[in-house]
C-alpha cells in the first residue's frame, strides 16, 4: 500500500499543474456552446418566438417568457463562466438551462436517431457539474478576488 500511495502522490504532483488549464478549457468550451445558441436566438427573434410557441414545450412558463429567459441564460451565464466570475453559480445556471432545453425538446431528443444530440446535452451537463463541484479554477476572477482577500 505504501508503493500505491507513493505512486498516486507522484501522479497527482505531475497532473496538478494542469488543473487550472483543464478547468479554463472546460469553462470556455461549454460556455461557447451556449453562447452560440443564445446569439442565434437573439439574432433571429421572430424564429425564436415561433420555436418557443410551436416546437419547444417549456414547462411552467409561457412561450415568450421562456424565450426571453432561455436566451438571457444562454448569454449571461456563459460570459460569467468564461470570466470565472460567480463561476459555480454560472455553471449551475447553465446546468438548469441545459435541463430545461432537454425537457422542452424531449419529444424529439428522446426519439430514435437523436442519440448524438442528447449525448451532447449529457456531455455539457457533466462538464457543468464538474465546474459546480470543483469551481472555475485558479485562472478565474473568483480566485483572483479570493487571493487578494476580497
Amino acid at each position: 500500500m505504501i508503493r500505491v500511495r507513493s505512486a498516486n502522490r507522484l501522479a497527482e504532483g505531475m497532473t496538478r499543474p494542469l488543473e487550472p488549464l483543464l478547468l479554463l478549457v472546460t469553462r470556455v468550451y461549454v460556455s461557447w456552446q451556449f453562447l452560440k445558441s443564445g446569439w442565434l436566438k437573439l439574432a433571429d427573434w421572430e424564429t425564436t418566438r415561433f420555436l418557443f410557441e410551436e416546437e419547444y414545450h417549456t414547462p411552467f412558463l409561457p412561450p415568450v417568457v421562456a424565450a426571453i429567459a432561455g436566451t438571457a441564460g444562454e448569454l449571461v451565464f456563459p460570459v460569467l463562466l468564461i470570466l470565472g466570475l460567480l463561476g459555480r453559480y454560472a455553471a449551475a445556471g447553465l446546468f438548469a438551462v441545459n435541463i430545461v432545453a432537454v425537457v422542452s425538446y424531449s419529444h424529439v431528443l428522446l426519439t430514435e436517431g437523436f442519440e448524438a444530440a442528447l449525448g451532447q446535452h449529457y456531455l455539457w451537463g457533466f462538464m457543468l457539474l464538474v465546474l459546480v463541484v470543483f469551481g472555475p479554477g485558479r485562472w478565474a476572477l473568483d480566485s483572483t478576488g479570493a487571493r487578494k482577500g476580497a
